[in-house]
């Protein structure tokens, strides 16, 4: 018999999870002054996050058992095989911590620039393409938070007033 891998029970989890919170939204409510209830915006997330944990469950069932690891690889093998979410996690948090010095423009355009450089090649040719998609995804974003939905997002102390 089979044993149950990790990603069937998180799949399961999170399927337990957007059925918990889906049953949680008939609770929301209703205002008087929306045109589309408050409610909504939650359900279509929950409904996207349910079939995507559909399809983990699907792909965790369907994949065969990878042959046994050794257990105990060393500290050095498992910082190899993380190395990418690792890199993630770090430059997230320091563009967390410089969050109120660069502001969410010029400091989100870096995140994105560092991790992309960090978990992909680092020829000159990349590294241009990394700065386009950083300074071009961030600030469209920026804008469509600042202009189109009036969002006013962080603008750090070192570009306050610019």
């Amino acid at each position: 018999m089979r044993s149950i891998r990790r990603d069937t029970l998180v799949a399961l989890g999170l399927l337990l999870i957007c059925g918990t919170f889906f049953a949680a939204s008939f609770d929301i409510r209703e205002t008087s002054y929306a045109s589309l209830g408050s409610e909504v915006w939650p359900r279509v997330i929950l409904a996207v996050l349910f079939v995507l944990s559909l399809a983990l469950l699907a792909q965790s069932l369907r994949v065969k058992d990878a042959p046994a690891q050794a257990e105990h690889a060393g500290l050095g093998a498992w910082f190899a095989a993380y190395r990418n979410p690792l890199w993630c996690y770090l430059l997230f948090g320091l563009y967390l911590l410089t969050l109120p010095y660069l502001g969410m423009l010029a400091g989100g355009a870096l995140f994105v620039f560092a991790t992309l450089t960090a978990i992909g090649r680092r020829d000159l040719r990349a590294l241009a393409i990394n700065a386009v998609i950083g300074i071009g995804m961030v600030g469209f974003m920026w804008t469509v938070f600042r202009y189109g939905l009036n969002v006013i997002l962080p603008e750090g102390e070192l570009f306050y007033g610019w």
